[in-house]
């Protein structure tokens, strides 16, 4: 009996070697400008071409600027890392989407929304949040630069198996409950290492109605609890999904695909080395209060005393404060966790003849090139604007401070996006994660405000 993650694991291994470590096969590496410039440099100077170049995709998405990229972007470093990353998929002749592709945007979303991401198949990035990928039912994982070169030589990596655990979430949402309360509440209860060590299989009733793009969310966010990653088992919504992309299977190819991804299940009797189980009654809208995803409450508890006074005094929180109402100044929504069309949907239509508060910078960023030119198609662009929301190119943006995008020094952001950490989206920054309808109801209210205020 097996689990989804070892049946895809253990049709990947090459070899067994000495000490334990398998030799695991890598089907897809998508690339970016932050850690495959090593990477390229190491291939050369060992004078080691690429072993699998069809299998490597490359897009410009951490560095770019998401306002006027049809011009040269301006902050140097920035301009080095993405010019470098073209200069090298041309010398390397690697496909590569860089500003003004019309496939360009941030890897976690072009992956899926181009049909490269499918059922069964073992992923890597040079990038934490490569877990996304595993809503399809894949084993998706970030890895460190070194590693980059490595796949790029071999398209193999020496590994530990990772341990198992199943996160099983049942019951139906409450209004005003997405996705990315589901994961916030899981890694309150299981902290920020709650899942070291092991590779997370979401499962139960609420994961299974959930949409493929609420899915990736849940993924994404599995290494914010230690987990290597995340992954869903696939069904009748992944291949409907999958039906039709670009890179996706046709006719005969697709049919013979979908038998093979309808064995992609955990047996009935298999074994996890963990289990969790959790109930939607449980889980309210979402906020973090500290600097590290770990640090969240529901949106109506007061902040608990977690001794880790640091943290406090840096978001400038007070143990037994509630947050709702607590003003702030900017609201970003993007990232690879929050940045797909149903996102934007989803804002547009909460925000619909309303007006953001004046002292409010309120930002959306699109996941891709198509994101954005279909939510121009469904008009969502002309209700962004009059509610007073800046709908910007696509990039991670806001996320990190990598580019342009970042939040002031003491200010606070209610941002979609993954990671809270000091700094993360510039020196001094207060990061307020929450989900897309919280971010844009702080946006109108201008302070903190439990979106259920509006649906009931």
């Amino acid at each position: 009996m097996k689990t989804l993650f070892d049946k895809i694991w253990d049709t990947h291994v090459v070899t067994q070697i000495k000490g334990g470590r398998q030799v695991l096969y890598i089907d897809q590496h998508f690339i970016h400008e932050v850690t495959s410039p090593q990477a390229f440099a190491g291939l050369e100077k060992r004078g080691i071409t690429l072993f699998r170049k069809d299998k490597i995709v490359a897009t410009a998405d951490h560095n770019v600027p998401t306002k006027n990229q049809h011009l040269p972007i301006t902050e140097p470093l920035s301009r080095k890392q993405v010019n470098t990353l073209m200069m090298n998929c041309e010398k390397f002749d690697v496909p590569c989407y860089g500003l003004g592709h019309e496939k360009q945007g941030i890897v976690h979303v072009i992956g899926p929304e181009l049909g490269i991401t499918r059922p069964g198949m073992t992923i890597v990035c040079g990038d934490s949040h490569t877990s996304t990928h595993g809503a399809f039912g894949c084993i998706a994982f970030g890895i460190g630069t070194s590693q980059v070169e490595q796949v790029m030589a071999t398209q193999c990596l020496i590994l530990n198996k990772p341990k198992t655990m199943r996160i099983n979430v049942n019951g139906q949402l409450q209004k005003g409950v997405s996705s990315k309360d589901i994961v916030l509440y899981i890694i309150s209860k299981l902290t920020s290492a709650g899942g070291t060590g092991h590779f997370i299989e979401f499962a139960g009733d609420t994961i299974v109605n959930l949409s493929m793009e609420a899915r990736m969310t849940i993924c994404n966010m599995s290494i914010e609890m230690g987990a290597r990653g995340g992954l869903i088992a696939p069904d009748e919504k992944t291949i409907e999904y999958v039906k039709g992309r670009e890179h996706a299977p046709k006719g005969e190819e697709f049919e013979d695909a979908i038998q093979f991804w309808k064995t992609l299940y955990t047996d009935e009797d298999a074994q996890f080395d963990i289990e969790h189980s959790f109930e939607t009654n449980d889980i309210s809208p979402m906020l973090t209060y500290g600097t590290n995803p770990g640090m969240g409450i529901k949106i109506e508890d007061s902040i608990p005393d977690t001794n880790n006074t640091k943290a406090l005094e840096y978001m400038g929180v007070s143990v037994g404060e509630s947050l709702i109402g607590k003003k702030v100044e900017h609201v970003f929504i993007g990232s690879c966790t929050n940045s797909r069309i149903e996102d934007l949907r989803q804002v547009a239509d909460f925000v619909k003849g309303k007006t953001k508060a004046e002292h409010i910078t309120a930002m959306i960023v699109p996941g891709s090139k198509k994101v954005e030119k279909q939510a121009k198609e469904e008009g969502l662009d002309k209700i962004f604007e009059a509610a007073g929301f800046e709908l910007r190119e696509p990039g991670c943006s806001a996320c990190l401070g990598m580019n342009e995008d970042k939040v002031p020094a003491g200010e606070y952001c209610v941002s979609t996006s993954n990671r809270n950490f000091e700094g993360r989206q510039g020196p001094g920054a207060r990061t307020i994660l929450a989900s897309p309808l919280t971010a844009a109801a702080t946006a109108i209210e201008g302070s903190i405000v439990d979106i259920r205020k509006y649906l009931n």
